[in-house]
């Protein structure tokens, strides 16, 4: 199976928002490839290394907070 990694990478930077500590770093819990690929987009530092978290750019945040609502929000009334 043929998976599409931009929509992969979308979910990854939009959970990790959800792993957000100190105003901008993500635990780094996911997928090395889609990891990488995030990083190479500018959203996030180099994930590879000994640190258990990376840090978000400015625009890497800015997109995993809005991906998150768009991906995951709750419709009105539920949750």
């Amino acid at each position: 199976m043929k998976l599409d990694t931009e929509r992969i990478d979308r979910v990854v930077l939009a959970l990790l928002h959800l792993g957000l500590h100190d105003d901008f770093r993500a635990w780094k819990s996911f997928d090395w490839d889609a990891m990488d690929r995030l990083h190479k987009k500018g959203f996030i530092s180099n994930p590879i290394g000994k640190t258990k978290s990376v840090a978000f750019s400015e625009s890497g945040l800015r997109e995993s907070q809005r991906l998150l609502a768009e991906l995951f929000a709750a419709a009105d009334g539920e949750g």
